[in-house]
């Protein structure tokens, strides 16, 4: 943990930004818009990567493990942050993706000194949630060189969990000690060093790839419809009659009457209509499709 900060590219200064603090409101605001727009080209560049990590997850998922993210500071909060929405977005277990952080939950709001800088934590904080041979572990930090990160992939890859290291610098020391790597190189931030920026953006975006696109494998969406999104609130029971009557063309008044003969289910309500069966048959045909709405349909015959 000896090599210096101010070799990575994470930590070097931007040439565009040099004269940032004389610069007008508006001309720092095109300015960081400008540099924004580099993350979306490098993260096209790692999205070989990004498909190797996908797999991971998909299968561990699929099997009955765990999608587990951590990180310390901002990374530590992108990770919690994918995996809280993943619960209400496609009604997943709140243990199925899970983001650890150092310092623990608190850390979220409020930074706890030091807690990043143990390799030891983050090998029990996996510990603490029993992490096994099923699930994978993505660690992420922008500089790659995180000691906390490093013993929680140390300890997961040791125990036969498939690893990703997932940061912002080449040759990553987090990177070494994982089954697989993404780097991706958004170059020097607006402010030295401040991460939580481009790094920042690029993490993100690529956390919702690996998540979404291994929901979208496991058949939690329909077309590029959310038809498992958890119903809790007025707004999501709106949604979930406008997806009924999207795919099915039915009426607002029917679609409504099927979710809520469907256990709030949409998936469920779908094959109801689709098919022409009951709350117990289109039951029956998701779990003989796997869960696949499409294939459950063409299971049940669709409705003349």
């Amino acid at each position: 943990m000896k090599e210096r900060l101010h070799a990575l590219t994470t930590e070097k200064r931007n040439p565009n930004s040099m004269q940032i603090d004389q610069a007008s409101t508006i001309d720092i605001l095109k300015l960081i818009n400008e540099e924004d727009q580099k993350v979306a080209l490098a993260v096209r560049e790692v999205l070989p990567d990004v498909e190797v990590a996908v797999e991971y997850a998909y299968d561990s998922l699929k099997q009955g493990g765990r999608l587990i993210y951590v990180g310390a500071g901002t990374s530590g909060r992108l990770g919690v942050l994918d995996a809280v929405e993943c619960p209400p977005t496609f009604s997943t277990a709140p243990e199925m993706v899970q983001g650890l952080m150092a310092g623990g939950e608190k850390a979220f709001v409020k930074a706890v000194e030091g807690a990043e800088d143990k390799e030891e934590l983050g090998e029990q904080d996996l510990q603490r949630i029993s992490l096994t041979s099923k699930d994978t572990v993505i660690g992420i930090a922008a500089s790659g060189r995180t000691p906390y990160v490093i013993g929680a992939l140390r300890y997961a890859r040791s125990i036969g969990a498939k690893t990703v290291a997932l940061s912002c610098n080449e040759q990553a020391r987090i990177s070494q000690v994982a089954d697989h790597r993404i780097e991706v190189i958004v170059g020097p931030e607006v402010l030295t060093g401040s991460t939580r920026m481009k790094a920042g953006t690029a993490q993100k975006m690529i956390l919702n790839m690996i998540s979404t696109t291994a929901m979208i494998r496991l058949g939690k969406v329909y077309e590029n419809l959310m038809v498992d999104v958890n119903i809790s609130n007025y707004k999501l029971k709106e949604r979930a009659i406008s997806i009924i009557c999207t795919v099915t063309g039915v009426s607002y008044e029917e679609a409504k009457a099927s979710l809520e003969q469907a256990n709030h289910e949409v998936k469920t309500a779908i094959v109801m209509i689709e098919a022409g069966v009951s709350y117990e048959e289109a039951t029956e045909l998701l779990h003989r499709a796997q869960g696949y709405v499409r294939q459950a349909i063409v299971l049940g015959g669709k409705r003349q």
